[in-house]
Parts: C-alpha cells; sequence; structure tokens
C-alpha cells in the first residue's frame, strides 16, 4: 500500500475518532463510527490474501449492523422524548437497542464471534489498531451512557464476556486469536462496573490500550503470529523476549505489574456495592485467561525448541528496540507503586 493512501486511511481514523468522542448529537457520533470503519477497511484487506478479505467482509457487515442498531435505538428515543442529545439516553427499548450495538461494535458476548475471525485475517499492525482504537468511540458512547443501561444485564454479559473470553483461548495456538479472546475478557472486566464507577471503566481501557500496544509491537518486530514461531524466536531479541513475558504477565493481571490495579480497584468497588458473589466470580474466571498468558510467556522465553537441531536459528536484530516499544513496555509493568495516586484521581 502506497504512503499517500496510507496517510489518508490513517487521518480518516483520527478523524472518525474525533468527532464521535467530542460530539453530543447521536448523529454526528453514528457519522464518526462510519468513517472509522470505511478507514479500517482496506488496511485489514491490504494483503489480498482470501482469509483477509474474508475478514474484511466479516468487519464490514458486522459494524454496519452495529451502527443501524445505535441509529434505530437513538432515533426510537428521540421519536418518544424529542431529544438527540446522547447524554438523554432515557427510553428503556432504545437503551436496551443501544446496549446490543456497543456490544456488537466492541465484540463483547454474545455478540463477539466476528472479533477473533477479524484478528486472526489481519496483519498485526491493522490487529493492534482494531485492539485499540477501534474500540475507543464505542467505549465513550458506553461512557456517556452508562447511567442510563440496564446494570443487571452489563453484569451477565460482563461474567458472559470473561468466561468465554478465557475458556475460548485456552486451546488456541494462533497468537491474534489468543489475544482477540484476551481482549473479550478484559471487556468483561470493563463492563461489570460501567454502571457503578465509569471512570474506573476507562482506567481499565487506558490501561488495556498500553499493554496490549506494547504486546502486538512486540510480536510484530520478532514477527511471530503463532506459538511455533514464538518458540524460536528467544534468539532474535532475548531482552524483548524477557520483556515480553512481563508485559503478558501484566495483562494477565499478577500482583506486583500494571495489570494488577484495574482488577483490584473493580474489585474493591464491586464488594462496595454489594456484589462480592460477582466479584469472585469474575476473579476466579480471570483463572482461564492467565493460564493462556503464561502459556505464551513460556514459548516465548522458557523454552527452547523441543529439537534444536530440525529449527532454523533466527538471526539476532542488532538494530536497538524501537523507543514507544521501551517506553510502552515500562508502562506496561511498573506503574503499580503510584496506584494511589491513580485511586484519588477515580
Amino acid at each position: 500500500m502506497n504512503p499517500q493512501a496510507k496517510l489518508i486511511f490513517a487521518t480518516s481514523l483520527i478523524l472518525g475518532t474525533s468527532i464521535t468522542i467530542s460530539s453530543n448529537h447521536w448523529i454526528m457520533a453514528w457519522a464518526g463510527l462510519e468513517i472509522n470503519t470505511l478507514a479500517i477497511l482496506p488496511l485489514i484487506a491490504q494483503s489480498h490474501h482470501p482469509r483477509a478479505i474474508e475478514a474484511a467482509t466479516k468487519y464490514f457487515l458486522t459494524q454496519a449492523a452495529a451502527s443501524t442498531l445505535m441509529l434505530f435505538s437513538s432515533m426510537t428515543n428521540a421519536w418518544y422524548t424529542g431529544q438527540w442529545d446522547i447524554a438523554q439516553l432515557t427510553h428503556p427499548t432504545s437503551c436496551l437497542i443501544l446496549t446490543s450495538a456497543i456490544a456488537m461494535k466492541l465484540g463483547l458476548v454474545p455478540f463477539h464471534f466476528w472479533f477473533p475471525e477479524v484478528l486472526q485475517g489481519s496483519p498485526l499492525t491493522t490487529g493492534l489498531l482494531l485492539s485499540t482504537i477501534m474500540k475507543f468511540p464505542p467505549m465513550t458512547l458506553f461512557y456517556m451512557t452508562s447511567h442510563s443501561l440496564n446494570p443487571t444485564l452489563l453484569t451477565c454479559m460482563a461474567v458472559s464476556s470473561a468466561a468465554l473470553g478465557g475458556w475460548m483461548g485456552l486451546n488456541q495456538t494462533q497468537i491474534r486469536k489468543i489475544l482477540a479472546f484476551s481482549s473479550i475478557a478484559h471487556l468483561g472486566w470493563m463492563t461489570i462496573i460501567i454502571a457503578y464507577n465509569p471512570k474506573l471503566t476507562l482506567l481499565n481501557f487506558y490501561l488495556y490500550i498500553l499493554m496490549t500496544a506494547a504486546t502486538f509491537l512486540t510480536l510484530n518486530t520478532i514477527k511471530a503470529t503463532k506459538l511455533s514461531t514464538l518458540m524460536t524466536t528467544w534468539t532474535k531479541a532475548p531482552s524483548l523476549n524477557a520483556m515480553l513475558l512481563l508485559t503478558l504477565l501484566s495483562l494477565a493481571g499478577l500482583p506486583p505489574l500494571t495489570g494488577f490495579i484495574p482488577k483490584w480497584l473493580i474489585i474493591q468497588e464491586l464488594t462496595k456495592q454489594n456484589m462480592a458473589p460477582m466479584a469472585t466470580m469474575i476473579s476466579l474466571l480471570s483463572l482461564l485467561g492467565l493460564f493462556f498468558y503464561l502459556r505464551l510467556a513460556y514459548c516465548a522465553t522458557i523454552t527452547l525448541p523441543p529439537h534444536t537441531t530440525n529449527h532454523m536459528k533466527q538471526w539476532h536484530i542488532n538494530k536497538p528496540t524501537n523507543t514507544s516499544i521501551a517506553i510502552l513496555t515500562t508502562v506496561s509493568t511498573l506503574l503499580l507503586p503510584i496506584s494511589p495516586m491513580i485511586a484519588t484521581i477515580i
């Protein structure tokens, strides 16, 4: 793809995201989401591989359906209340339809089927955009309408997402699919708390973006897309693989690392809201995710290939590690000491 086309698509992505997150009117928010969808499609399909074309088609159909539902929800609300303001969503039917639309946009259970397939058919850099920036506009709408949505429905969807994200990732060998199911599980954690403390959802989302960006960029540098290739990349960039281990454990939410902050604060908030059984359930379900993160980390750093003679050794990368990867991995692992400051902001 030529640089001019990439520049146009990147600008459109920034424009679409900016329009949606800064708008108060439903039509403007919808227009921003549509610009985003149309800008990312060529980036998914750029390799011209049948799997990439299939991924782009699936993405287009799902996002078009979600945008239609969102527009229908806002029109129903405007019909009954005369309000086009995003924060003024009050009609129960509109709230229900909007919950479905946002769940479809984000890839929450039961509308998650498209996400692993689309991520698997995309290049790693596009996969990074799909997992982070493309979730930003729907998450903003989720945040703005959180006071109107049904908490029981959100809790059911959240627990289902955490369960399914952990369960489906267990026997995957493709790294992009594992990261897709990891994203679904993380969205479960964000959704369970949004009705009670929306700022906590945003904190979880921002930290998830940092950790996922570090993981995707590292995998893109060492060119690993499945577990078998990940096993042989330790010779390529040993220090980068060691940092990948820490970033993956941070994504799993292990205590000394950054990823523990949102889980800790969410469990604390759920307990305050007399939802200790839900907090226990979602904590236990996160152990499923811990298993596949540990498997990824094990393959990346600890295991040598079973028969070293049969494997081509990868050449060591002489060029220095990208500065953005260095910053992201550091932030993804070392933010826990400042968690009291983060807690006061929330």
